[in-house]
């Protein structure tokens, strides 16, 4: 059997051990382990380049940039940034029809700019508005499912873990990436304000409304949200305007949501002993998709399999968009199946060398960030994809008198609401792209 065949064999392999629920870094290193011996047909290279290849990825500098942005959520948590978030929301948007799980929807936005996992927003807003959104009677299914797609903001709005991810494996500007996902971050907020509202208007019962509250409490709580502004704009300013690194804008960012804990009062040694077992916790287990994505990759590198599937698309001479939609179909696919840190780990090595090769009226390197800003749009749906969106089981695990049957239903319109964007997104590259060319 050719080193190609193998390579080609391991797609299939690779997804049957995901879908009997073997994890999926255990998966990932099986299948590159076990395929490198069989083309290499002895295990002595392997473990010698084992050795090798555990110390070059874990030691990789670039990969420093992770725990710190998730200590920096976690610091964030404990400061009470998600509490003011979505205070400072619902003063200006609870008396209007829906208004109270629009003002989650911006209060995952807002915490989205501090915090760089999914997961983290949606566990954490869902903490502070789930309880007010049975009190004002929304429905089961409208409060769990806006909640489990505004988790998603926490990975579009830099900083993301996964855009730090992406921008690692295509070797693009991790600065230029995270100011391209800007305003498809605001446009994702918006569409699930907007798929809100369309509910609420079709089944108004299955909303209450807060009191209308006056302007000064607005704008005092306006002023709550400060500690939000100035480390969005520290840590994104001071990276894309050269000041310092992004690894620098990461420590920068913990150090400044650590001092705003403790000048809240709110940050004890148990919360920082429980911040740091938190932040371990989650780089542990990224860090091992990360050392099992490595280790197949090198295997499929080796077989030449993602070689031979670029040559083969570009010498059929099919259409660039069309290749471009089929890759998507598949990501949309893989939500279903996959978190999205291993889709990302999984599929850019094979997919973005063959993407590069087509022509869609872009530089390689405006291409890059448009591509890595679609590409997280689509794993972003993921999540909140039945039957492994984990946002929808984290939301729903908090709502335990309801059914998780309510919340996909309740998920489903928000879906929609993605598939408009992405196809807006993929239209009209300019809108990834204008901010970026703007203080270029």
């Amino acid at each position: 059997m050719s080193a190609l065949t193998i390579g080609f064999l391991s797609f299939p392999i690779l997804i049957l051990l995901i879908f009997i629920r073997i994890p999926i870094a255990l998966a990932m290193f099986m299948v590159g382990f076990f395929g490198n011996f069989l083309i290499r047909g002895s295990f002595t290279p392997i473990f010698s380049q084992m050795k090798d290849l555990t110390f070059s990825t874990f030691s990789a500098y670039s990969l420093s940039i992770i725990p710190l942005f998730l200590l920096m959520g976690n610091l964030a948590t404990i400061g009470g940034m998600s509490a003011s978030l979505f205070k400072a929301a619902q003063t200006w948007l609870g008396h209007k029809p829906g208004g109270v799980a629009m003002a989650a929807i911006g209060a995952c936005a807002g915490f989205g700019a501090v915090c760089g996992s999914s997961l983290a927003t949606a566990a954490t807003m869902g903490k502070v508005a789930l309880p007010e959104l049975k009190r004002y009677g929304y429905s089961d299914a409208l409060a769990t499912g806006a909640l489990a797609a505004g988790g998603t903001l926490g990975i579009l709005i830099p900083p993301s873990v996964i855009l730090v991810i992406f921008a690692i494996l295509a070797q693009v500007n991790v600065a230029k990436l995270f100011v391209a996902a800007i305003i498809p971050g605001i446009i994702a907020a918006l569409g699930y304000m907007l798929v809100i509202r369309i509910y609420v208007h079709f089944n108004p019962k299955s909303a209450g409304s807060a009191p209308r509250e006056p302007y000064i409490v607005r704008f005092r709580a306006l002023l709550d949200i400060w500690p939000v502004l100035l480390i969005f704009s520290l840590v994104i300013g001071g990276i894309y305007s050269g000041i310092f690194t992004p690894t620098e804008g990461a420590a920068i960012g913990a150090l400044g949501t650590g001092l705003i804990a403790v000048f809240s009062g709110k940050l004890n040694f148990s919360a920082l002993s429980n911040a740091f077992l938190e932040t371990a916790s989650a780089t542990a287990m990224i860090f091992l998709i990360i050392f099992g994505a490595a280790v197949l990759n090198g295997f499929l590198a080796l077989s030449g399999a993602p070689q031979a599937m670029a040559q083969f698309i570009s010498e059929q001479g099919f259409s660039p968009w069309l290749v471009l939609i089929v890759i998507l179909l598949l990501y949309l696919v893989l939500g279903t199946l996959m978190d999205s840190l291993s889709m990302i780990l999984l599929t850019i090595p094979i997919f973005y060398p063959i993407v590069t090769q087509l022509d869609f009226g872009l530089s390689p390197a405006e291409f890059a960030l448009w591509f890595g800003v679609l590409v997280l749009v689509v794993v972003e749906v993921g999540l909140i994809t039945p039957p492994v969106g984990l946002n929808l089981f984290v939301i729903n695990k908090m709502s335990p008198n309801t059914k998780l049957s309510k919340t996909y239903y309740g998920v489903l319109p928000f879906v929609v609401s993605d598939v408009f964007r992405i196809a807006l997104l993929l239209a009209f590259p300019v809108i990834s792209l204008f901010l970026v060319r703007v203080f270029s």
